[in-house]
């Protein structure tokens, strides 16, 4: 294994793997590592983020997500997160499963959350990196934002789905 660029969190490793036919490739694993993203529901409503994300140069709407810090449990990260990113506290998380977001290329673990009985926090300090405005949007309506095309982040998707199913 050969390490290559990365950072603070961020490792790209080249490798020689056997893949299960027993042939022998190279392949390249982003090594990201583990995050959260949280739903944020209050009532008929959810919280949802228009932020600007420069990988793809574009602003988009997403749950609000966020990296684990080492030694954190997805709970806590999810809550530090969720306070840092919304400026809310959950009372209750509801665990909502794990994503693979992009498996041929990354072993990155999502931890998905559902956040209810919000409350604001006197903690709210947004990182000084990120470009973000809160919006507070109808369930049904994110849905058709969905079928419409106007969100496309699948992590946002999947919670979506794993919160509330397929109503159409």
């Amino acid at each position: 294994m050969e390490e290559g660029c990365g950072g603070k969190r961020l490792s790209v490793e080249k490798a020689q793997v056997t893949l299960p036919s027993g042939r022998t490739k190279e392949r390249f694993v982003v090594h990201p590592g583990k995050a959260v993203a949280m739903l944020p529901v209050e009532g008929e409503y959810c919280y949802l983020e228009r932020q600007y994300r420069f990988a793809v140069g574009e602003w988009i709407y997403e749950a609000p997500a966020g990296t684990m810090d080492e030694g954190e449990t997805p709970e806590e990260t999810a809550h530090r997160e969720l306070i840092e990113e919304t400026g809310m506290r959950a009372e209750t998380l509801i665990p909502r499963g794990i994503i693979y977001p992009a498996p041929g290329y990354t072993d990155e673990v999502i931890a998905l959350f559902e956040a209810r009985d919000l409350s604001p926090s006197d903690e709210y300090q947004m990182d000084d990196d990120e470009m973000i405005e809160v919006v507070k949007v109808r369930v049904d309506e994110v849905e058709a934002m969905i079928h419409a095309g106007e969100i496309i982040d699948a992590k946002t998707i999947c919670l979506m789905y794993r919160c509330f199913g397929c109503r159409r």
